[in-house]
């Protein structure tokens, strides 16, 4: 069971801050590791790095030293999803532990997000250029081989053609968020950079957390969003939704103020201006 939730505990966020305070700096997978920190507060996230290390150089002791790109990819993929056993978690995919780097380690399941860090990191350190895609509705992972690319999916350990890509794009383009929105396919194979992963990855947590009306665990989530992202007002405006449904309304008064400051024009900014009066005029306890 998850260790008790500490939304007070400074060091986890301070810690959290600090690692993500600069784009030129941000080491991602232990940023990545720190999100667990919110269900386990003692967590080491040193020790994850350590624990990915250690599987990496199990790796290395079995690629002769002279194998090619391409015989490294086969030994990567061989060894993370047959002899390892990382995969998919398609019988309990909306489980939170998906989402901890320490946990995937621990069971050997997890979602594309979290098995595609894994996978990408181990391939960095065998001397492949791996990257994680934000691909609409599944993460994947791009590696620049001699010959060209190559696409992973990660929960599967399939590489991916151009037209599976572009089948995975359907519902997307019909009826879906892309629907006006007729863009090559490359431009959806671009790399991540390693704040939009970790947007990604709280993002995941947080539709979990909303769904459940777990409104401790979404407000940490949110916390650590608008840490990531100072200037996403959408985010401080969900801090507020989140603080509200604790009973913490002049918190989530001074959230929503903001948001409606930056954002006047917003499609929900009547909604949101109606749901601050009703919560100013809500009574405070003394």
């Amino acid at each position: 069971m998850p260790g008790s939730l500490n939304l007070q505990a400074p060091t986890t966020l301070g810690y959290f801050a600090s690692l993500v305070a600069d784009d030129a700096s941000l080491p991602l997978i232990e940023a990545a590791a720190s999100i667990a920190q919110d269900d386990y507060p003692d967590l080491d996230t040193q020790g994850v790095l350590a624990e990915i290390d250690a599987l990496a150089h199990k790796l290395r002791r079995r690629i002769p030293a002279d194998a090619v790109a391409v015989q490294r990819l086969r030994w990567l993929n061989n060894f993370f999803f047959q002899e390892v056993g990382f995969a998919g978690n398609a019988n309990n995919y909306y489980d939170p532990a998906n989402s901890y780097l320490h946990k995937v380690l621990h069971t050997r399941r997890g979602i594309p997000i979290t098995l595609a860090l894994l996978y990408a990191e181990l391939a960095a350190q065998i001397g492949l250029n791996a990257q994680g895609v934000s691909f609409p509705g599944h993460f994947l992972v791009k590696l620049r081989m001699p010959k060209g690319e190559v696409i992973v999916d990660p929960f599967t350990g399939r590489s991916l053609s151009r037209e599976a890509l572009e089948q995975m794009l359907v519902p997307y383009k019909r009826g879906g968020a892309l629907e006006r929105f007729d863009a090559p396919l490359g431009l959806y194979l671009q790399a991540a950079p390693p704040r939009d992963v970790l947007a990604r990855m709280l993002r995941n947590l947080k539709e979990i957390h909303r769904s459940a009306r777990d409104g401790l665990r979404w407000l940490a989530v949110q916390e650590r969003l608008v840490i990531l992202l100072p200037q996403n007002w959408d985010e401080r405006r969900d801090r507020g939704l989140a603080l509200s449904e604790l009973g913490r309304f002049d918190a989530a008064i001074a959230d929503l103020e903001s948001y409606l400051a930056h954002r006047p024009d917003a499609e929900d900014a009547l909604a949101m201006s109606e749901r601050l009066d009703e919560w100013r005029r809500m009574p405070r306890l003394h």
